[in-house]
């Protein structure tokens, strides 16, 4: 497929997705979702882990508002349509493919921006960048799973903080909250989220298992998180790499996973 809103390259087992509309500091429309969703399907078949970053001086600015002025005529409109045709399918497939995801951040992670950013299994943010739940200054609620997302990364209370009051939160803040993995200098940022991002693709495959049972657990109780480790622990002993990191363990050696 050739792609008009995104970049998407794939080297050393990593698929590059780029949000790649820098004049609107990457506001996502529903083109740009799909487009976005294609290529992570077709990361989760060719790649074995993901960097998703944006391009410019901005990860992402959140839904691109322009797309629904048309709408404002219409007394049932109904803005919450994209979520279901793009956006909505967007986070979902980054929650449920295999392959563990790194969001990489530059400056605004704003509105939508803002749980596409936190839906990543680890994140990295640059110095400049910040989350802005900016829903509420323009009298909408937040998507992109946020309300889940940062409610469960940084708790109800501070959670409301960020969508009631709609404030920024910078770099190192997040990073404090728990909702970043780690901070680095804003020249550094591909380099770095590139680095992790190679590291899990030469990961084993128990990676996958491990994000799926994560994932699974959030919504669980204890006991049902136990029965899915349990689960996964067999599908993992099963594998492969399982063979490979016991065998590179016993001889001392640096286990070449392939992911099987």
């Amino acid at each position: 497929m050739d792609y008009e809103h995104i970049l998407y390259s794939l080297e050393d087992g990593v698929a590059r997705i780029s949000l790649n509309d820098p004049s609107t500091m990457n506001g996502v429309t529903e083109a740009m979702g799909l487009e976005l969703v294609h290529a992570l399907e077709d990361a989760a078949i060719n790649a074995r882990a993901v960097l998703l970053t944006g391009e410019g001086n901005a990860f992402c600015s959140g839904a691109n508002l322009a797309a629904a002025q048309d709408m404002l005529a219409d007394p049932k409109r109904d803005i919450g349509g994209q979520l279901d045709r793009a956006f909505n399918p967007l986070v979902t497939t980054i929650k449920s493919m295999q392959q563990p995801v790194v969001t990489a951040i530059c400056g605004p992670a704003a509105g939508f921006g803002t749980g596409l950013a936190v839906a990543g299994d680890v994140v990295v943010m640059a110095e400049n960048a910040y989350f802005f739940c900016a829903f509420c200054h323009v009298g909408l609620v937040p998507d992109g799973g946020s309300t889940y997302l940062l409610a469960q990364a940084v708790g109800r209370v501070r959670a409301m903080q960020m969508m009631l009051l709609g404030e920024k939160i910078d770099a190192r803040t997040a990073l404090d909250w728990g909702l970043a993995t780690k901070v680095v200098p804003d020249e550094d940022l591909d380099a770095e989220a590139m680095k992790l991002a190679r590291r899990l693709a030469a990961g084993p495959r128990s990676l996958g298992l491990i994000k799926r049972a994560a994932w699974d657990a959030l919504d669980s109780s204890f006991e049902t998180a136990l029965q899915i480790e349990r689960q996964a622990q067999r599908e993992a002993g099963r594998s492969e790499d399982f063979l490979e990191g016991v065998t590179a363990f016993m001889e001392k050696r640096k286990p070449a996973f392939t992911g099987r």
